[in-house]
């Protein structure tokens, strides 16, 4: 064996020291070539699984903060919390205004790398399976350009590879794009998408439907900051100069383009109605891998090291196995539903129930199933919210929350399960808590993609793996819904509207609606889909809505002297106050390329 080695090497030597192979271009051994992964149906799969494992999906692991796309474990931190769909522990609403920095260049030129190099080195394949990888391409990188331009509104555009030395600093050092160039770049890509890719894919990637309906997400957004953004902003050089901004004489041509990529999975993709209890049906549908619904998911395993922790943190400890829950539904989210739960009398004193679970008789099924109410039951287990004991209780119920400090006399308060009074827990396992991280303080928990099927024990960190939903058919309905509602096509709103609604066992819509209708049935079918955060800023109603903002909490109370619970509306325990300033409707370009490329500049306003 090792005569052979000896007599290679002297071999490789004796060429070398030729003089006509000195020139010889010899590809290296240990180094993979451009031909080895377009060439190969396995290297241009890789390659793909490299950009998708990049796409700036926000799933389980996202956080508006300054982790953002990285893993974690505190799904807590969502952005949900941070405008009002939940309270959480979130210090200010800049923690996600404020942005974390997110500037994928990195990754769109590994995008355009491949679109110039697969035609080049991927000869051996036919036309047709070349136009459909190259679809994908166009995708992510609509995708990744869709994921900068909702945050800092015009930035680079750029298509092609940059090299660097061959390309001088001058030339590297690109200049800001204007903010509806972008858009109309991001439709562009996405429209070639659609022309090349075919109408079915693998799991977890694209196809020609899937980029139509990014379109109509993208679409619709640029439409509303349109129509909607230009009187309500900072002024400033980046908005002058087209940055920051979009005229509003384009909004009505974006959400023509936003109702006709939906339309076009119309047929494609239906409402997931397996079951016939539809509070049953909707809890399911998030954790089916084989709903109707699904558009593009992102999946988790054990096996691959990608699970997650939604099951230990969105739920207390006492339903779990390790983890902490610090982020619960408000109770203006849940008002949203059918207005003010009954838990009022029309004298203004408190009703009396029985048990907790009787709140949940006629609440809308698509809320039973989107949150966990006070009574309802997880792996064998009671949510045994309550706040305290009164020994007795009289008079209203906003005469009781108005005072303060409200009627001691009669009311035990407690941090801690363990307080008894009178042999009785003053709150239950669940909360509600003042001092504890880990119990609610809304009187709520989130129920959406809570794997109940799951036993407690395999409830802990890093051991969930439903699959994050990105896109689902309802999003789409929605999103052609109030391209609808704003395009005055008030009858296909309705239809579309109603369908959901049937689906949700929510009356069906008989009367006019508004644009405000469409924006509440998204907020209730999408609630902790990390939309509403970025909808409340493409509306430009945020700074409105989080104005010295505090949410309330539902508190369950037990009356001693007549063995009946009440629920008082107060304000919850966090004590927070939301406000958000007109700047934060656009992130700041990161500091550190500015520094590299002063041409980003100007910032974006007050920035």
């Amino acid at each position: 064996m090792k005569s052979k080695i000896y007599i290679g090497i002297i071999t490789i030597l004796t060429l070398l020291m030729q003089p006509g192979c000195r020139d010889l271009d010899i590809d290296p051994l240990n180094v993979i070539q451009d031909k080895d992964v377009f060439a190969t149906e396995a290297g241009v799969s890789g390659y793909m699984a490299t950009i998708y494992r990049a796409l700036p999906i926000e799933d389980f692991f996202y956080q508006q903060a300054g982790s953002g796309f990285n893993r974690g474990w505190e799904h807590f931190y969502h952005p949900g919390a941070l405008c009002g769909e939940m309270v959480g522990p979130y210090g200010s609403t800049y923690d996600g205004a404020g942005g974390f920095g997110y500037w994928p260049y990195g990754d769109i030129r590994t995008v355009n790398y491949f679109i110039e190099n697969l035609p080049v080195f991927g000869t051996g394949f036919s036309r047709e399976q070349i136009d459909a990888w190259l679809g994908e391409a166009y995708f992510c990188r609509a995708y990744f350009y869709f994921a900068l331009v909702k945050r800092y509104g015009g930035i680079p555009i750029i298509k092609k590879v940059q090299h660097y030395p061959e390309q001088s600093l001058e030339e590297l050092q690109v200049h800001r794009d204007k903010e509806i160039d972008v858009w109309n770049f991001v439709a562009d890509d996405l429209d070639s998408a659609y022309a090349k890719m075919p109408a079915t894919s693998p799991r977890g990637r694209a196809n020609r439907y899937v980029a139509a309906a990014l379109k109509s997400r993208a679409m619709l957004y640029a439409g509303s900051i349109a129509r909607y953004g230009a009187d309500n902003f900072v002024a400033g050089e980046a908005r002058e100069k087209g940055y920051a901004g979009i005229p509003a004489g384009a909004a009505n041509g974006f959400f023509q383009r936003a109702w006709d990529a939906a339309k076009l999975l119309e047929g494609h993709y239906s409402l997931y109605r397996k079951k016939t209890d539809k509070e049953q049906n909707y809890a399911d549908l998030f954790l089916d891998r084989e709903s109707t619904e699904n558009i593009l998911v992102r999946d988790y395993s054990l096996t691959s090291n990608t699970a997650h922790s939604w099951d230990a943190t969105m739920t207390c400890r006492f339903m779990t196995a390790d983890g902490l829950s610090r982020a619960y539904p408000t109770l203006e989210l849940i008002e949203r539903f059918s207005g003010s739960l009954p838990v009022v009398n029309n004298d203004g004193t408190p009703r009396r129930f029985d048990n907790t679970a009787q709140l949940m008789q006629g609440v809308e099924p698509r809320l039973l199933a989107t949150v966990y109410f006070p009574g309802a039951a997880l792996r064998g287990k009671t949510f045994d919210m309550q706040r305290g004991i009164y020994e007795q209780f009289q008079g209203t119920a906003a005469a009781e929350v108005g005072q303060n400090p409200p009627n001691r006399a009669f009311r035990h308060l407690a941090g801690k399960t363990e307080t008894l009074y009178d042999g009785m827990r003053i709150i239950g396992f669940t909360g509600i808590s003042t001092d504890d991280d880990n119990l609610t303080r809304t009187g709520f928990y989130v129920r959406k993609y809570i794997d109940y099927n799951r036993a407690q024990s395999a409830c802990g960190l890093y051991q969930s793996t439903q699959s994050w939903i990105d896109m689902r058919y309802a999003e789409v309905l929605l999103n052609r819904a109030e391209a609808a509602a704003e395009l005055n096509n008030m009858t296909d709103a309705v239809n579309v509207l109603n369908d959901i609604r049937d689906r949700a066992g929510a009356p069906l819509i008989h009367t006019d609606i508004t644009i405000d209708t469409v924006r509440n049935e998204r907020c209730k079918e999408l609630a902790f889909e990390k939309h509403y955060w970025w909808d409340l800023r493409r509306w430009r109603i945020a700074d409105r809505l989080l104005d010295n903002t505090r949410y309330h909490a539902l508190m369950p109370y037990y009356v001693a002297n007549e063995k009946k619970y009440i629920f008082l509306r107060e304000t919850e325990p966090f004590q927070r106050t939301y406000n958000f300033e007109k700047k934060f409707y656009y992130e700041p370009i990161p500091g550190g390329e500015l520094g590299k490329n002063p041409n980003l500049f100007p910032n974006n306003p007050n920035h």
